[in-house]
């Protein structure tokens, strides 16, 4: 069996740059911004950043799994170094925000393969950690009932979600504190009879499909 070569550690680092870079800027300016832009952020040449990544797409979905992998790995710590599952569901909730997982929002536009093997394996992870720790809270009553994953999920998305090109970086600073009102929302004895059924992740796929 012939061996396949393994790729060379600087171009493994290169790569990496790669997305990195793309991520900030997909945040920053929005999916659309020019490949050589972010071919200068990374601090690599054109050719290399097409050589890894010939098509925009394929940019794309790497910057998606690299923020899918980043945030799992969030909750992963959260709830491996947290005692109290509710403080476990809030160290996650303002880290996953730090991650600007909003960004993926307008990343996931019609032409986006949301199928892609790599996206859907990351996308298993993810779902089962965050899953995890909403279990884990309303099991041990810290969480109301009556709520779920998805509504955690499109809040965070929500206050995180760029607004590419307008120079906002300031409002950063009120995402941890609104986010902090939404989750004394999500603590238990609940004060409040919410409207409709708690949003599941199911539900934020089927809307997701809809969209597109």
């Amino acid at each position: 069996m012939r061996r396949v070569p393994r790729p060379r550690a600087d171009a493994l680092r290169n790569r990496e740059r790669i997305v990195t870079a793309a991520r900030e800027m997909f945040v920053e300016f929005g999916a659309q911004v020019p490949l050589d832009e972010i071919a200068r952020r990374a601090g690599v040449g054109n050719a290399t950043l097409y050589r890894n990544f010939p098509e925009r797409a394929g940019l794309v979905r790497e910057v998606v799994v690299s923020l899918m992998a980043r945030v799992t790995e969030r909750a992963v710590e959260a709830a491996e170094q947290e005692d109290d599952t509710f403080a476990a569901l809030r160290r996650f909730t303002h880290a996953a925000a730090d991650e600007r997982v909003g960004a993926l929002c307008p990343m996931l536009d019609g032409s986006f393969d949301k199928n892609h093997p790599d996206l859907d394996a990351e996308r298993g992870r993810l779902e089962e950690a965050v899953q995890g720790l909403v279990d884990r809270a309303q099991a041990a009553g810290r969480m109301r009932a009556d709520v779920g994953v998805g509504d955690l999920m499109v809040a965070i998305s929500q206050l995180t979600r760029p607004l590419p090109g307008t120079g906002c970086g300031s409002m950063d600073r009120f995402v941890h504190r609104h986010l902090q009102v939404f989750l004394d929302g999500l603590e238990a004895p609940a004060r409040s009879e919410l409207t409709g059924t708690a949003a599941t992740l199911d539900d934020l796929r089927s809307a997701a499909c809809s969209a597109s």
